[in-house]
This record gives C-alpha cells, structure tokens and sequence, in this order.
C-alpha cells in the first residue's frame, strides 16, 4: 500500500479535517482515506459509470413505443394559439 505525505496543509483545512475526523470517531488519516474513497473514482469505477451512462444514451435514443394519451407539443401550441 502507499503512503502519502502531504505538507503545508492550511489550518483551517486541518482543523475542519480534525473536527470531521472526531465526529467520525475515526484517525485523521483514516478520514482523509474515506474522503479520497468517495470522492476520486478508480478505473473500475469510471468503467460502472460509462457503461450506465452508455445504457442511458441507448435508451434514450430509441423511439418511444407510443405518443400516449397526451397530445403533442405541436398539438398543444396550436390549440392554445386558436383560444
């Protein structure tokens, strides 16, 4: 595993870490840890979010099965016109 050394924090980023730190009952460093967890995405995690956002795109483009009971946007714009 590595190890990361990080200098010349500020002292209100480090007292605000301290503080997250203790309410979390957990070492600075195992806070700074859990902070990096949730906020920098690994490989794998960028290939789950590709591939949802693909499967997003896919579903998006397929024509939709039916308009529905609603009229269309057209519909409705001409018929709020005619009033």
């Amino acid at each position: 595993m590595a190890t990361l050394y990080v200098e010349n924090v500020p002292d209100e980023i480090y007292k605000a870490l301290r503080k997250r730190a203790r309410a979390n009952r957990k070492s600075i460093a195992a806070e700074v840890i859990s902070l990096l967890e949730q906020n920098i995405p690994t490989e794998e995690e960028l290939k789950r979010r590709r591939k949802a956002f693909d499967g997003l795109a896919r579903l998006r483009a397929r024509p939709p099965l039916s308009p529905g009971p609603f009229p269309s946007a057209e519909e409705m714009i001409r018929e709020d016109r005619e009033r």
